[in-house]
């Protein structure tokens, strides 16, 4: 009908008005009936679907309502098809739609969705070329096929991986190292050669070709004991093994005798850490001290979030003769262990290595402090002083604790915040804008697809189960630093003692110096104060559905399944801290925030976590599991570090008080220490080793 021909042009017209004039407000809208008369015609709608939210989105759209795993990637929409779309979109000409169904009955019968327009020029190409191709974009449709013709070409399947699989590999190992391909790329590459090679195997166990000699060396990695955490390690597994390199990859929580074991037993040469968690860089201390106590030589890589190259160099590499060298992310890997397999390139990477180690050594030693650490007496004097005789905490509508047993997926999907997603595979910017971006927005876009497709079948059909625990507990503040938490409102059993830190950099005049305990009502001030605390886990099928995808040498949905369950964790903990508020706790009954001011906090209250900048003592974990009874209640556990398990877990404390925010601990002295020390029943060695990365002092 004429008179519809500008409906799309009046919403995009539209979305940018309200932009204009209401800034503050958000635009939202229903994507698919702009399509509804192509229905039964995928094609056509999807490539109306992305064209229609391109142009919306740049006018001020928020969020549209569309099924993203249906959505084509608009800069690959066939440019005929392209430009008829935009014609109806845009009411470009008058016969636009009359172009459009023209073009639609042409493609209607030959398939559903974009199959139906796919090229496969390159199919007609030898099949060394196709190879190539179907490793380079990631395509595992024809590699059985064609592995097979090339098997039957070469005579040999070891001829076969030596031969094109590894040129192709090589063009994604080039393409990945000039920043030409991104890491969601190389895992999709990664699946390609390992289904090629899976076809391959049983042709080269008749002809009795193992394997081995095709690795260019073996790497052996693991997360050290008393972590959980591998999504970083599982990536740089992938990106190694598509460089032609052996893994052997141990997991999770592994022992340094495990560690030991397999590389005398697999014959390594070398051995990569991996942590996340504060406590497990004391774990690569002590691996590397009994690696040298052996009498071992192998280089050692360290990786993980936790780590540095100023940690590595100033605490791991004096304690290991060998080579000891950090890796930062999955990219930087390649480079090195190739260099270390290379002839001429190993003995300049190790002592380059050692000289840059032994410079910042030096400069760490014979530092001048940047900052004056004041006495602790006098950081407590400086202390936050809250006005709590014109203050009343709000009592809570429920004491004691709640417990949310399978709780809805689809609720915590609301809360996601899918910046770190995209950080987790190397892809940096920030969400939405990195969609857009000139350098990473293809590829962004093709990985939230998938993401977005996979979370939509975790989450109808419950394939990850989220279970939550929270508790609200009457508490004050008691001597200068510490919490007493309470079991009732008589307050006369102590369920536990909650042990906080406290800044002691220098402060201006106009700066305080702060403990989480600053938020809490002192004993002697009459003020009934609480507290709260949380457990969730979404970790709960992860390991089921991994298992599934690496038997179906899937690597790419196996990282994703466990980016997606770290995603939901955040998201279960967010979602978990507003129904406190509003419900539970009842304090923010009234409060109205979008998702974005949610992501972004902007509502009355924290939830720190203990192992993060304000109170980095991981043991403090512990309190939290006795209060809430977490293992029993959602079968949550901790390790012996501290780490919790199953991953894709967030725990944390509760505080209600309008001024109270989050805050770095930053670097402390020895009579802090000490008398922490006493205050938790321990030596000062032991609490110097669990807060060993907060120490001002060597």
């Amino acid at each position: 009908m004429e008179e519809h021909n500008d409906y799309a042009v009046s919403f995009i017209e539209s979305c940018k008005w309200i932009k204009d004039n209401l800034p503050e407000a958000k635009v939202s809208g229903g994507v698919s009936n702009i399509s509804f008369s192509f229905r039964g015609n995928d094609h056509v709608r999807e490539a109306m679907h992305a064209a229609f939210l391109y142009h919306s989105i740049r006018a001020g759209l928020d969020m549209g309502i569309v099924n993203a795993g249906q959505l084509a990637i608009y800069e690959e929409i066939p440019k005929d098809l392209l430009v008829l779309v935009e014609d109806v979109l845009l009411n470009r000409n008058d016969d636009a739609t009359e172009k459009l169904i023209a073009y639609a009955e042409t493609v209607k019968d030959q398939g559903k969705g974009k199959s139906a327009r796919v090229d496969l020029a390159w199919r007609e190409l030898p099949v060394e070329e196709r190879l190539s191709h179907s490793l380079v974009k990631g395509l595992d449709e024809f590699v059985d096929v064609d592995t097979e013709e090339a098997r039957l070409k070469y005579g040999s399947p070891l001829k076969v991986i030596e031969g094109p699989l590894m040129s192709g590999m090589n063009v994604v190992g080039d393409l990945f190292g000039a920043g030409k391909m991104f890491l969601p790329q190389v895992v999709k590459s990664a699946r390609v050669m390992k289904k090629s090679v899976a076809w391959l195997t049983p042709f080269m166990e008749e002809e009795k070709e193992g394997s081995e000699s095709l690795s260019q060396g073996k790497v052996l990695l693991a997360t050290v004991k008393g972590d959980v955490h591998d999504i970083g390690k599982n990536i740089v597994s992938v990106v190694l093994a598509c460089n032609n390199f052996e893994i052997i990859d141990l997991g999770v929580m592994v022992p340094f005798n495990k560690i030991k074991e397999e590389a005398e037993k697999h014959q390594v040469d070398i051995i990569g850490l991996s942590g996340l968690i504060t406590p497990s860089l004391d774990e690569m201390i002590k691996n590397a001290a009994e690696m040298e106590r052996l009498g071992m030589k192998l280089p050692l890589l360290i990786g993980g979030a936790t780590t540095s190259r100023k940690h590595t160099a100033v605490k791991i590499a004096p304690n290991y003769s060998g080579p000891v060298i950090h890796v930062n992310d999955a990219s930087r890997s390649v480079p090195v262990v190739s260099s270390l397999f290379s002839d001429s390139d190993r003995e300049k990477l190790i002592q380059e290595t050692k000289d840059k180690y032994s410079t910042i050594r030096a400069e760490f030693e014979g530092r001048k402090p940047s900052v004056e650490y004041w006495a602790i007496g006098k950081s407590r004097e400086n202390s936050l002083k809250l006005a709590w005789e014109s203050y009343q905490p709000a009592a809570p509508n429920k004491l004691g604790v709640t417990v949310f047993d399978d709780f809805d997926l689809e609720r915590i999907v609301e809360f996601v915040d899918w910046t770190p997603f995209f950080q987790s595979w190397e892809l940096k910017g920030a969400y939405p804008g990195i969609l857009s971006s000139t350098r990473y927005g293809k590829e962004a876009k093709k990985l939230f697809a998938d993401a977005q497709t996979m979370l939509s079948d975790i989450v109808s059909g419950k394939k990850i189960r989220a279970r939550g625990v929270v508790g609200i507990f009457p508490a004050h503040r008691f001597g200068f630093d510490d919490i007493e938490v309470f079991s009732d409102e008589t307050r006369a059993k102590r369920e536990v003692v909650l042990h906080t830190l406290r800044q002691q950099g220098e402060k201006r005049e106009e700066q305080s110096s702060r403990a989480l305990a600053d938020f809490i009502a002192p004993k002697d001030s009459g003020v009934n104060d609480y507290i709260g605390m949380f457990a969730v886990n979404t970790g709960e099928g992860v390991e089921v559905l991994v298992k599934e995808f690496e038997d179906n040498l899937d690597d790419y949905s196996s990282i994703m399944v466990k980016a997606l369950a770290d995603r939901l964790a955040e998201g279960f903990a967010e979602c978990l801290h507003a129904i406190v508020r509003r419900e539970i706790w009842g304090y923010g009954a009234d409060e109205e925030l979008s998702s974005e001011e949610l992501i972004r906090e902007k509502y009355q209250g924290i939830r720190p976590a203990a192992g993060y900048p304000a109170c980095p003592d991981h043991t403090e974990k512990q309190s939290i599991w006795d209060c809430l009874d977490v293992e029993k209640n959602i079968g949550l556990k901790l390790t012996e570090n501290f780490a919790m398990y199953p991953g894709a877990s967030v725990s944390g404390l509760y505080f209600s008080h309008p001024e109270s925010r989050y805050f770095g601990l930053g670097k402390i002295s020895k009579d802090q220490v000490t008398d922490y020390a006493r205050r938790k029943g321990w030596s000062v060695a032991e609490a110097e080793r669990w807060l060993a990365a907060n120490l001002s002092y060597n």
